[in-house]
């Protein structure tokens, strides 16, 4: 009666923002620590570039098959949950994007300690 579910796509979408979420981080140290020891505001720029919106581009899209598949185990069609998934995910990654940048322009301006993350 009812589809089954794509329990494969939900552990793909998973492993797949696990691996990309693996890159993006190795990327942020390798990049903050070159900062670090340069203190080139250049590098930060860089920084926002591709080499790191790449993995985080696989994060999100591991993370919207994983939540419309999930959504689809619920017993909505593929359609409605990629409908509901891809809103949710896309602003996620948007606010998340946006503090990053923000928490980027502190590091450049104060250095590691203009994070103080008692205030948060």
């Amino acid at each position: 009666m009812y589809p089954q579910p794509p329990y494969v796509l939900l552990i793909a979408g998973l492993l797949a923002a696990i691996a990309s979420g693996t890159a993006f981080n190795n990327t942020l140290q390798d990049s903050v620590k070159e900062w670090n020891r340069n203190r080139s505001t250049r590098i930060l720029a860089t920084l926002r570039g591709l080499p790191l919106q790449l993995p985080y581009f696989g994060i999100c899209s591991g993370i919207c098959v994983f939540l419309a598949s999930g959504i689809q185990s619920f017993g909505f069609s593929a359609k409605v949950a990629y409908a509901m998934g891809v809103p949710l995910t896309v602003f996620s990654a948007l606010l998340i994007w946006s503090q990053l940048n923000k928490i980027l322009l502190l590091i450049e301006k104060g250095g590691s300690q203009a994070l103080d993350l008692d205030a948060f």
